[in-house]
């Protein structure tokens, strides 16, 4: 393998990204990167009024996620990344517009800058796509308790995975492991982490 490795956790709300990020970076001795949610200035508005914040909550990703991954390719060491900005566009700001909760100015706006912006970037080596059924997610966003979060709606999380699911048969971005989570609990069973562990493993290994 490379002495270089940048790797992505992609998934829905409540997939586990953020416990699998950290789990990889303790394995590997990665720097890990985790997606803006405590410091995040849109996102319970966000979810109490999605039509008036998407946009604005959009760009706020964008820009984060864009300012991180500059900070990621200029580092020497390897990196694990909780969500790509590749996401942002194909899945969440794509989703808003066709639930009708983006206007299609805003939309074409957003992904102009955001075609702008991917431009001076360079993807990651390899994406992991945590795909989880529905009832799965809503569980786990249960179990965590971040109070607005309690607000999403099961439709919004259907048209996500559906987004997702469509996005990942078409990603050539670089490589992309899928992971079945709905039988699994990575963070309590130690053989099914092992799992998932042996899984990456196996697949950075054609890296080169």
């Amino acid at each position: 393998m490379p002495e270089k490795i940048f790797l992505s956790i992609a998934g829905n709300i409540g997939s586990g990204k953020s416990s699998l990020t950290k789990m990889i970076a303790d394995e590997f001795g990665w720097v890990p990167y985790f997606e803006s949610v405590s410091d995040n200035p849109y996102l319970a508005d966000f979810y109490n009024d999605m039509e008036r914040w998407s946009f604005n909550l959009q760009v706020y990703f964008l820009s984060h996620r864009f300012r991180i991954h500059k900070e990621i390719i200029s580092l020497d060491s390897s990196v694990i990344q909780d969500r790509s900005i590749y996401e942002d566009v194909e899945i969440f700001a794509r989703n808003l517009y066709e639930l009708g909760r983006m206007d299609e100015r805003d939309y074409k706006n957003y992904k102009n800058l955001f075609i702008e912006m991917t431009s001076y970037l360079k993807a990651p080596d390899m994406l992991v796509y945590l795909k989880a059924d529905v009832n799965t997610l809503i569980n786990q966003i249960k179990l965590r308790g971040r109070e607005f979060e309690k607000s999403i709606e099961r439709e919004y999380l259907e048209k996500l995975n559906l987004s997702y699911n469509s996005w990942i048969e078409n990603y050539n971005y670089g490589k992309c492991l899928t992971i079945e989570t709905d039988e699994l609990d990575f963070v309590k069973n130690p053989e099914h982490r092992d799992f998932i562990i042996n899984e990456i493993k196996d697949k950075l290994s054609g890296i080169r």
